[in-house]
């Protein structure tokens, strides 16, 4: 990969990062089909990178708001969420390998996780539109938050998008979250799972080809661009989160329709 085509890399984790950052979203929902577009790399190489790049902005994002001792997590529903989502990192990531190796065309890899995403974000948007109308939840069963969590991991690694805006619409159904408590959990559980995965990755040696440098710009752009989404976070109101939310869930079908067309449909 030459070096424009990292430093594109790396614009695209940081400027994800911070919409990942502010939405609570990880980012990886806009890195993984944006560099898929792109088409520069495999599948099995993007899904890697967007995982460690989301790590990357997770792992900043907790930590200074564990360190500077914001309430904005809720420990009690959100560690059995993490822990579900750890267990459902590991199994998302066997499932994505075993579809690559057992598909006739790679490519066949990359439209199927479009799809996937495409489907899951529409579903995300019709609920984020109608949700003023919707009766949510207030769960409290720890067997049921590991189960939601384990199925949300499943999901995240198997498409490498960290979380995404699932983790977002669960949140707020099932344990009647606001905008920004729903998105500092929503980091949370994503650090869990991708940790998971990236452990699942290097423990079964199906590290996929990448560039080191690559790599380490895309890490840093998840980090800045979470320092960043931090910041501009603190300034917004909920009614503008929701906005950047929805418009983003618009982008991000767009693109997973055109990137399922081009590897299915072509």
């Amino acid at each position: 990969m030459t070096i424009v085509q990292s430093l594109l890399f790396f614009a695209v984790s940081f400027l994800a990062s911070i919409v990942g950052a502010i939405c609570g979203i990880g980012g990886g929902v806009i890195i993984k089909p944006v560099l898929d577009l792109f088409g520069w790399a495999s599948v099995s190489t993007i899904s890697f990178l967007s995982g460690c790049t989301v790590l990357a902005m997770s792992f900043y994002s907790v930590g200074r708001s564990m360190a500077a001792g914001e309430k904005t997590i809720d420990l009690h529903t959100g560690t059995p969420l993490a822990i579900g989502a750890a267990l459902g990192g590991v199994a998302g990531k066997q499932l994505f390998t075993a579809l690559r190796d057992t598909a006739p065309d790679p490519d066949m890899v990359g439209g199927v996780q479009a799809v996937c995403l495409a489907v899951i974000t529409l579903m995300t948007l019709v609920y984020t539109l109608k949700k003023a109308r919707i009766r949510t939840k207030k769960l409290d069963s720890t067997a049921l938050c590991l189960v939601i969590g384990l199925v949300l991991g499943i999901m995240s690694s198997f498409l490498g998008i960290g979380g995404g805006p699932i983790n977002l619409v669960v949140l707020f159904y099932f344990f009647s979250m606001d905008t920004k408590t729903a998105a500092a959990n929503s980091l949370y559980i994503i650090l869990f799972s991708q940790i998971t995965s990236l452990l699942a990755t290097l423990v079964t040696h199906t590290v996929p080809v990448f560039t080191p440098h690559t790599l380490a710009l895309m890490v840093l752009g998840g980090i800045g661009g979470g320092m960043a989404g931090r910041k501009i976070n603190k300034h917004l109101d909920e009614r503008a989160v929701d906005k950047l939310f929805t418009a983003l869930m618009a982008v991000i079908i767009a693109i997973s329709v055109y990137n399922a067309w081009r590897c299915l449909g072509a």
